[in-house]
Formats: structure tokens, C-alpha cells, sequence
């Protein structure tokens, strides 16, 4: 109990340091800031494909995150 305990809340802040990544790329989407949205696209992708990696989100899912974060960035430039 104490260790599935343990990997619950280090899934839980994987995922919300992931969503608030998101949320500052779309934010800067949204400022139709090109460079400031390619740098948070840069650290999102990243810190995704690890969560990905630790299995805290299945790898289609952060590849998919990934793609339509990827497709809102291009759309700036």
C-alpha cells in the first residue's frame, strides 16, 4: 500500500507538471508569440515524452499531445 501510494502521487505531479506545461504553450499560442511558443513547445515535448517513458501516460497519448501542440505552433509561423 505504501509504495502504490508513493507512485500515485509522483503520477499525479508527472501529470500536472505536464497539463501546466500545455497550458503555457497554448498561452503563448494564443499571443501569437512565435518565439516564446517554440521554447515551451521545446520543454512540453520533453517533459511529455518522459512521462511517457515512466509510464505515466500511455506513449500514443503523449504522442498524440505532442502533435497537435506541434500543429498549433507551425500554424504561428
Amino acid at each position: 500500500m505504501r509504495q502504490s501510494e508513493k507512485r500515485r502521487m509522483k503520477n499525479a505531479s508527472a501529470k500536472s507538471s505536464v497539463k501546466t506545461r500545455i497550458k503555457k504553450v497554448l498561452d503563448a499560442v494564443d499571443a501569437k508569440d512565435l518565439e516564446k511558443s517554440k521554447e515551451e513547445l521545446y520543454s512540453t515535448a520533453k517533459a511529455i515524452s518522459k512521462a511517457a517513458s515512466e509510464g505515466v501516460i500511455h506513449k500514443n497519448n503523449a504522442s498524440r499531445k505532442i502533435s497537435r501542440l506541434t500543429k498549433k505552433v507551425n500554424a504561428l509561423g
